[in-house]
């Protein structure tokens, strides 16, 4: 809003140019989106623990979470409209990619919030099927798919990390990858939401890394220098994982441990299902494995937990999935679980940025 209003007063008045830069509408997003959460926050927190909206914790989960239990939830739906304020007011709604994530963020976040209610009202942990759940994520990708083709946004090719000029056309296969790229994204996030601030570190760490391979995939001198995929508009993604990162900044403020709030799954499937489009949008798909490292780990933990259990018998690969409750019940206090998720989390999101260099 604020680029569509004010940049063109710059002709007039020079200091309204600055809202022609990304970088700068970035940062700003960033800043607005924090704010928003911060400020908001005790005031969402007291009207979600007044209509009783708290959490509900799994019977078969370790015992020291059973105090977690009406700790207020819904969190997301805060990161979520402030993620959403904030891109409105500084991207570019001219630009298709905006549109496309803002779909994906609020299509995902209407899915975790079904599912996070029918938790509430049955006092149950199980909360949606996932058969649904996964069908209305399908709906929600097939409907921006739709879109892009349409559109004639919508590329085919794949960028592999670590090797300059690789780009295999997968052809109607693509669509098979961008599909398990978000939807397992949003899932994998929705799993790693199991201790206070062990999601929202990661997801900050990798919004923040994907601003920058947005704005360099979208800037076709900066694409071209560095041997990556140019994707014309999709700098203004920029801006939307800038209102990410404030966001999460935002929220953990409130989600650190000893938790205040938790963001449920309206936030962990719209954050992550975000991230997943982004991730294709910018033709870094598979850099999101790297990065998002922890995400994978979790959802790797159960499946082959699951995987385990069924082939052997009862056996178990680890004491409890996700990964995260194996270590907890190894002794880790829960803060140290964090912060040591957190640390590798910046680690890869390093990695990740190495992938620039090392081709």
């Amino acid at each position: 809003m604020f680029y569509h209003l004010l940049y063109p007063l710059h002709e007039t008045w020079p200091v309204f140019n600055v809202f022609r830069y990304i970088t700068f509408r970035t940062i700003y997003a960033a800043l607005t989106a924090l704010f928003l959460v911060f400020f908001l926050g005790p005031w969402f927190i007291e009207r979600v623990r007044r209509l009783q909206l708290g959490q509900v914790v799994r019977e078969d989960g370790p015992a020291t979470h059973h105090a977690k239990a009406g700790t207020p939830s819904l969190g997301g739906l805060l990161i979520v409209g402030a993620v959403v304020a904030s891109t409105l007011l500084w991207a570019n709604l001219g630009d298709l990619y905006v549109w496309i994530v803002l779909l994906i963020l609020c299509g995902n976040a209407g899915v975790g919030l079904v599912d996070d209610l029918r938790k509430v009202r049955y006092r149950n942990a199980e909360g949606l099927p996932a058969r649904w759940k996964l069908v209305l994520q399908a709906l929600v990708f097939l409907v921006a798919v739709v879109i892009l083709v349409r559109e004639g946004a919508y590329d085919t090719r794949l960028s592999v990390p670590f090797f300059k000029g690789f780009r295999p056309d997968l052809g109607a296969w693509y669509g098979v990858l961008a599909f398990f790229v978000v939807v397992g994204a949003a899932n994998a996030v929705n799993l790693t939401d199991g201790l206070d601030g062990l999601a929202t570190g990661p997801v900050v760490v990798t919004s923040a890394v994907y601003t920058l391979f947005a704005y360099l995939a979208g800037h076709a001198s900066l694409a071209a220098y560095l041997q990556i995929p140019s994707v014309p508009g999709a700098g203004e993604l920029a801006v939307f994982c800038g209102a990410l990162v404030g966001a999460g900044l935002g929220f953990l403020w409130y989600n650190a441990h000893p938790a205040e709030i938790f963001m449920g799954d309206v936030g962990s499937l719209a954050m992550g299902g975000a991230l997943g489009a982004v991730a294709v949008l910018s033709k870094q798909e598979i850099l999101l494995a790297i990065v998002g490292g922890v995400f994978v780990a979790e959802a790797c933990s159960v499946m082959l937990q699951v995987g385990f259990f069924k082939m052997t018998g009862g056996r178990r690969i680890f004491r409890m999935a996700p990964l995260h409750h194996h270590f907890e019940l190894k002794g880790w206090p829960e803060s140290k679980v964090i912060v040591r998720f957190w640390i590798v989390s910046v680690l890869l999101g390093l990695l990740a940025i190495s992938t620039l260099k090392l081709r």
